[in-house]
C-alpha cells in the first residue's frame, strides 16, 4: 500500500518576518512534520523601512533580508499594533490579494497555517472563503499559532463574527507577552469544534516532542 501524499500546508509569516527568516523558524516543525506536511511559506507583500516599525515579531528576519508585513496599523508609519484598535488597516487588501495569488499559482493547499499577524489574516481569509469571495476556497483545516482576531475592519469585521466552520488547530503559548493568550483563545472560540495546544513559552511555533504529537494526530484526520 503506497504511503499517503503530504499535505501541503500555505504558511502565512508573522510581521516583521521575511519569507526565509520564517522558513528558518519553521525549520523544527517542517522536520517533526516530514513526510506528513509540506510547508510553503509566505511573507507579507509590504517591505517595513520605517526603524521606528518594530513590532511583535522584531528582530526575526536576518540582517540582509528586509523584514515585511502583512498591513499596518498607521497611516504615515510601518508599525503594527494587534492589541489595539488602529486607525487604519494600511495595506490589507495588497495584503489578501497576496494570498489569493499564492493560492492561485502555488496550489492547490490541503491547509493553511499562520503565525501571529498572519494567524489573523489566515482567519480572514477562511471566513471570507467562508463568505463566498471566489478568491478563497476554504481549506480543509487551519493552524493558528499565537493568533488573535483583526481589529478595525470596519465592515469586513462583520465576516469575522463567526461561527467558522473548518476544523482548527490554536496553538499559543502561557507566557506569550506579545499576543496575549486570551487574545488566542478568543480567536479560538470563533471556530467550531477548535482544537487548542498550548505549551509554557512564549512567542513563537513550537515543535518539540509534546506538541509534534498533536500536530501530527491533528494531520491525520486529513490523511489519504
Amino acid at each position: 500500500m503506497a504511503a499517503p501524499q503530504p499535505l501541503r500546508v500555505l504558511c502565512l509569516a508573522g510581521f516583521r518576518q521575511s519569507e526565509r527568516g520564517f522558513r528558518e523558524k519553521t525549520g523544527a516543525l517542517r522536520k517533526a512534520l516530514r513526510g506528513r506536511a509540506e510547508l510553503v511559506c509566505l511573507s507579507g507583500p509590504h517591505p517595513i523601512v520605517d526603524p521606528a516599525g518594530a513590532g511583535p515579531e522584531s528582530g526575526s528576519c536576518p540582517p540582509e533580508e528586509q523584514p515585511r508585513g502583512w498591513w499596518f496599523s498607521e497611516q504615515g508609519a510601518d508599525v503594527f499594533s494587534a492589541l489595539e484598535e488602529p486607525a487604519v488597516c494600511r495595506g490589507l487588501e495588497e495584503a489578501l490579494g497576496t494570498v489569493a495569488q499564492a493560492l492561485n499559482e502555488l496550489g492547490p493547499f490541503d491547509g493553511l497555517l499562520g503565525f501571529s499577524q498572519g494567524a489573523a489574516l489566515a482567519a480572514l481569509v477562511c471566513a471570507l472563503g467562508q463568505a463566498g469571495d471566489p478568491r478563497f476556497p476554504l481549506p480543509r483545516f487551519i493552524i493558528l499559532v499565537s493568533g488573535f482576531c483583526l481589529r478595525g475592519l470596519g465592515l469586513q469585521e462583520s465576516v469575522l463574527q463567526g461561527p467558522l466552520s473548518l476544523p482548527s488547530l490554536h496553538v499559543f503559548g502561557d507566557t506569550d507577552r506579545v499576543i496575549p493568550s486570551q487574545e488566542s483563545m478568543q480567536l479560538a472560540s470563533r471556530f467550531t469544534g477548535s482544537t487548542t495546544l498550548t505549551h509554557s513559552g512564549g512567542h513563537f511555533i513550537p515543535a518539540a516532542a509534546p506538541q509534534r504529537q498533536a500536530y501530527l494526530k491533528f494531520l491525520d484526520q486529513f490523511a489519504e
